[in-house]
C-alpha cells in the first residue's frame, strides 16, 4: 500500500493543523484532559481519513486485447443506450461508476491504444448522481482508440465534494490498459461511452476495482 502523490500536500495540512490544534490544547487548556483528548482525537481522525482517501494499492491487472477493464473503483450506477453529443454524437452505451469517499480515487485506461480526443471543462459541482453532472460539472473527456479501431470515451467528473480533476494524459499519447491516467479528490464518478452492441459482463449494482474488474469486451 502506498500513499499517492497527489495527498501530499492534504496530507501536509492536515499534519500542520493537527500541531496547532494540539498546541493550543497544552498551551490554554493543559489542566483540561478532556480538551487534550479531543485534541488528539480529531487529529487522529483527520490523519486516517487522509490516509484513506489516498491510498494507492497495489493491484494485479486485469489484462486483455478485447476487454474493457473499469476505469475506477466504485458501483455500477447507470447502464443505457444515449445520445453521445460532445465527440461521438451519435447513440452510446453508457456505463457509469460511481466513487464514493472511501474508494480509492485513482482513474485508469480501460483499455490500451492512442489517446485520440482529450478536453477539459470547467463547470458546475452538482451530485455525481444527478444526470445533469455529466454535462454540467467540471469534467474532462478523453477518447482511446483501440487498434482495431474502436473508440472508448471515459469522463472523469467531479461531484458535489470533489473539487479537483487531475489527469496525467494528452492528445496523441499512448495509452497503457491499466495504466494511470488521473486521479479525482474525494471520489465522485467516471462516465464510459462504448459501441452499441458491447458485450457487457456487468450489471446496475455492480461493485468494481479499477484496472480489475472487466466491464465488458470489445
Amino acid at each position: 500500500m502506498k500513499f499517492h502523490k497527489e495527498g501530499y500536500a492534504s496530507l501536509i495540512l492536515v499534519l500542520v493543523f493537527s500541531s496547532i490544534v494540539i498546541g493550543i490544547a497544552h498551551y490554554f487548556f493543559n489542566e483540561f484532559l478532556i480538551a487534550k483528548l479531543f485534541a488528539y482525537a480529531l487529529s487522529g481522525f483527520l490523519l486516517i481519513t487522509i490516509l484513506q482517501f489516498f491510498r494507492h494499492p497495489k493491484r494485479n491487472f486485469t489484462i486483455g486485447e478485447n476487454l474493457i477493464v473499469s476505469p475506477a473503483d466504485g458501483k455500477i450506477v447507470v447502464i443505457e443506450e444515449t445520445t453521445e453529443n460532445e465527440y461521438f454524437k451519435d447513440k452510446r452505451l453508457q456505463v457509469s461508476v460511481f466513487m464514493s469517499p472511501i474508494n480509492v480515487h485513482v482513474n485508469r485506461y480501460p483499455i490500451a491504444g492512442v489517446v485520440s480526443f482529450f478536453k477539459y471543462h470547467p463547470g458546475k459541482f452538482l451530485a455525481a448522481w444527478e444526470p445533469k453532472s455529466s454535462t454540467e460539472n467540471e469534467r474532462t473527456t478523453v477518447v482511446v482508440k483501440h487498434k482495431n479501431g474502436t473508440e472508448i470515451l471515459f469522463r472523469q467528473i467531479a461531484g458535489a465534494l470533489a473539487r479537483r480533476i487531475v489527469w496525467y494524459c494528452k492528445q496523441n499519447d499512448v495509452a497503457e490498459q491499466c495504466g494511470e491516467m488521473g486521479f479525482i479528490k474525494f471520489g465522485s464518478r467516471v462516465d464510459l461511452f462504448l459501441p452499441i452492441g458491447t458485450k457487457l459482463n456487468v450489471k446496475i449494482g455492480d461493485v468494481v476495482k479499477g484496472s480489475q474488474s472487466v466491464l465488458g469486451e470489445i
